[in-house]
């Protein structure tokens, strides 16, 4: 007796509460084993070895419309003084600069990043313009490495398709968030006609993907933006406990 219902011993019957069962699983299994192996091998290298100081020149040059539109993308994140915040692959810096003024006085930010180089190149930049609440974290392909519940949102632009174990880093970035804390992702569109060919070539998952992705991972998506910027997008999600 099973639920009320008598089950038969039938192999029909036995391999329909099989595959019953295999379904109910899958929100659960699918994100576990989907770490056994880099989903982009060798996409962080050239950032590891990297001039900081150089693509700090890159990636603030004023060309670039995240450059441009970096007033409202810090916006959409809606920051209030005395929070705390994590820049996850901060690079150079350019938003956690911004970000660190907006939830001052009393707040912190922690600008995450994979290589030393680039932490320790924020850090300087920071004093350098009289910043005191950042703190640079060294991450790692599998964990911002940050303290369980430390932080009311994480931000990340340009990130998102570098992270090589995406289940495993967003598991970390949940355990960093407080209840009901926010993720807000900004990434390149993947779409025909729209994005440069490079991107296609470059960045791994769509838009769709995305949130696919990070909804198994235990978020709810709150909206997406796709005409604030020309060729990313920004989509903000809540955790979900």
């Amino acid at each position: 007796m099973m639920g009320g219902f008598f089950v038969r011993s039938a192999p029909s019957t036995r391999c329909l509460l099989v595959a019953l069962a295999a379904i109910l699983s899958v929100p659960f299994s699918v994100p576990a084993s989907a770490q056994e192996k880099s989903v982009k091998p060798g996409i962080n290298k050239g950032d590891e070895k990297a001039d900081a100081q150089r693509r700090a020149t890159q990636y603030e040059r004023a060309s670039r419309d995240v450059v441009q539109k970096l007033d409202a993308i810090v916006a959409a994140c809606r920051l209030k003084p005395g929070m705390s915040v994590a820049d996850v692959g901060a690079g150079s810096g350019l938003f956690t600069r911004p970000l660190a003024r907006k939830v001052a006085p009393g707040g912190k930010v922690y600008a995450v990043e994979i290589a030393k180089k680039f932490v320790d190149h924020i850090e300087k930049t920071c004093r350098e313009q009289g910043i005191d609440n950042v703190t640079g974290v060294l991450g790692t392909p599998v964990s911002a490495e940050l303290p369980a519940e430390s932080v009311d949102v994480v931000f990340t632009c340009d990130t998102y398709h570098h992270f090589e174990y995406p289940y495993k880093m967003l598991a970390s970035i949940h355990r960093a968030l407080r209840p009901g804390g926010r993720l807000v992702i900004v990434d390149y569109k993947k779409e025909e006609g729209v994005s440069p060919k490079w991107v296609f070539g470059h960045v791994r998952a769509d838009m769709k993907l995305v949130v696919k992705e990070v909804t198994e991972a235990g978020f709810k998506l709150i909206d997406t933006d796709r005409k604030l910027l020309k060729i990313q997008y920004v989509a903000r999600f809540e955790k979900v406990e």
